[in-house]
């Protein structure tokens, strides 16, 4: 089966299978996407391509509703609030978790920014500072990471050096959550 996609004024031809066009939990399949006949690029009658209608058109037949924007972002984001030294963690959607953290004291930096997790440690030592270990570690920028403290008390102020620190139960059962749906399906983002 030929299915044909207007990419920048481009017309590209896929061959698909037809199981691949099958819905799953995460993918709701091209079932329900409403799609218009056209002639592929190479005008030939006899090869009907499908083009993809405005994406408007599309949210419009696969309705508005909270299922389709869960589908569109992350399964589990995780927001940092660097002004209330707060981290707030939603799963699909809905608020899981909020905890204390304490990202940069004076004189450091944490980034800002929207990340993937690129690298997990369940126990990590820190190169830059003295061997300190740096446990359930979740790395999203350079050498900057999600990962737990011994220093609980600070939670809640800036302390770090540009870290983002959680106490260990917290910062445990992150890992396991980032661990759970993987990390290409978290999005770790850090706000002043």
């Amino acid at each position: 089966m030929y299915r044909a996609f207007a990419l920048l004024g481009l017309s590209v031809c896929l061959t698909v299978a037809a199981p691949a066009l099958a819905a799953t939990d995460d993918h709701p399949g091209f079932d329900n996407v409403p799609m218009r006949p056209s002639l592929a690029s190479n005008d030939r009658a006899d090869q009907l391509a499908m083009t993809v209608l405005p994406a408007a058109d599309i949210a419009e037949a696969l309705g508005s509703g909270p299922a389709t924007r869960q589908a569109l972002g992350p399964k589990v984001l995780v927001r940092v609030d660097i002004s209330s030294q707060t981290m707030t963690v939603l799963v699909r959607g809905k608020v899981a978790h909020t905890w204390k953290v304490s990202t940069a004291g004076r004189g450091y930096v944490t980034p800002t920014g929207f990340w993937t997790p690129y690298r997990m440690h369940t126990m990590w030592h820190s190169r830059k500072y003295d061997n300190a270990p740096m446990p359930h570690s979740i790395f999203f920028h350079e050498g900057y990471a999600i990962h737990a403290t011994p220093y609980v008390k600070r939670l809640g102020k800036p302390a770090s050096h540009g870290c983002v620190r959680l106490h260990p139960d917290n910062a445990k059962a992150l890992f396991a959550l980032v661990r759970q749906y993987g990390p290409s399906a978290v999005r770790i983002s850090v706000e002043q």
